[in-house]
């Protein structure tokens, strides 16, 4: 492999809440999912991270997720295929508009926290969220778990789907998330982090919690934002994959 894309969630803060460092993780990736208000991220934040991805030439996303702005998105809901669709629809055009206004454009779409773990599996709103891509630009581009049923759904639906492996998170042997409910899901040592997401691409997996070589083929790489040491985590993972020969570009730039 001789070139990765990084993205990280970014524009989540809200009003005097603060989270992450969008300024420091910025020049570290090449993409960026930026919350659409639905789970996090205020207008004037949004608007002001895609000001911030415009200058940097970095490519930005929408990142749609349930209407949860107290649970952050990470808690499951059971929504109607014409709920989620609608509410899909909304979070992009709202990001359109501000990202018309900041000089930039969306150029693809990443559920975020549960909405993002659901689809994964559950093929209703797996299709609802599918279905409002469509609906809105079908030249949008997926981005999903790896392996997952709702990749294979919106490539034979017509939709570009981008397969995404996460640089600091445990995964089970086959192929899943470990739950943030259990220990050990999240990594925090920069040099574990930088060396795992150097093996995913080299060798074309990770080892799992269960200690089990689990194959991942990933045509972008996580590196989030809002976790403890997660500057210094993708800044290590980017030098490294640079240092040993894999450039770092936004995915809509790849063939």
């Amino acid at each position: 492999m001789h070139c990765i894309d990084l993205n990280s969630d970014l524009g989540e803060s809200y009003g005097q809440w603060r989270l992450g460092d969008d300024a420091a993780i910025l020049p570290l990736v090449s993409s960026a999912n930026v919350a659409c208000g639905f789970h996090a991220g205020s207008p004037d934040v949004i608007l002001a991270t895609l000001r911030a991805a415009a200058r940097g030439g970095v490519a930005v996303g929408a990142h749609v997720a349930y209407p949860d702005l107290v649970g952050f998105g990470r808690r499951n809901m059971d929504l109607s295929h014409d709920e989620l669709f609608a509410d899909v629809i909304y979070q992009i055009g709202a990001l359109q508009g501000l990202a018309a206004a900041a000089g930039t454009r969306v150029r693809y779409v990443k559920p975020h926290g549960a909405l993002y773990n659901t689809i994964a599996g559950n093929e209703r709103q797996a299709r609802a969220v599918i279905d409002a891509i469509l609906a809105i630009d079908a030249t949008l581009p997926l981005v999903g778990l790896a392996g997952s049923r709702v990749l294979t759904l919106a490539a034979e639906a017509g939709l570009r789907t981008v397969a995404e492996a996460f640089a600091d998170r445990a995964y089970h042997r086959d192929g899943s998330l470990v739950s943030r409910r259990e220990p050990g899901a999240v990594l925090h040592d920069p040099q574990q982090v930088a060396r795992r997401t150097l093996q995913l691409l080299q060798d074309g997996g990770v080892t799992s919690i269960e200690g089990e070589f689990t194959a991942i083929a990933a045509d972008s790489i996580c590196v989030h934002g809002d976790s403890p040491g997660a500057i210094e985590m993708a800044r290590q993972t980017r030098a490294l994959l640079e240092a040993s020969g894999i450039a770092i570009r936004p995915f809509v730039e790849m063939p």
